[in-house]
């Protein structure tokens, strides 16, 4: 099944999701990633491996970790290739001055913004999503 392309089509069907709990970003300059944690996210960087975890776990595991964040996911298929999303996406949560950290999956894309505004966030997605209908 192949994602959709067109911007309009995209940003209309964003559906944002805000997901349960805190995730915090982690980095490892060994790469070794400590048992009992699971990250949702790991990028592979020469400065080491960055992960984004559940807060309770780096703080079970005594990981020292950075930006709490919410994580939200567009529930769109978006392709790969498609052009636009996340440029819009960005200057709608510029605008309100949030900022977002965005990962693409396969199916959708995911962004991580800051926890206290995190449900701000979602209903300028929502509004985002509106205006394109």
């Amino acid at each position: 099944m192949t994602g959709e392309r067109d911007l309009r089509t995209l940003l209309r069907g964003m559906r944002p999701e805000l997901r349960s709990g805190r995730y915090v970003y982690v980095t490892l300059p060994d790469g070794d990633v400590p048992a009992g944690v699971t990250p949702v996210i790991t990028v592979s960087e020469r400065e080491g491996l960055t992960l984004v975890v559940p807060e309770p776990e780096a703080v079970a595991t005594g990981l020292e970790y950075h930006f709490v964040a919410g994580w939200i996911t567009l529930r769109v298929h978006s392709a790969l290739e498609a052009v636009g999303l996340t440029a819009a996406v960005a200057l709608a949560l510029t605008d309100a001055g949030i900022s977002c950290n965005v990962v693409a999956g396969f199916h959708h894309d995911h962004l991580f913004v800051p926890y206290a505004r995190a449900t701000e966030a979602v209903r300028v997605l929502d509004a985002l999503a509106a205006e394109s209908g």
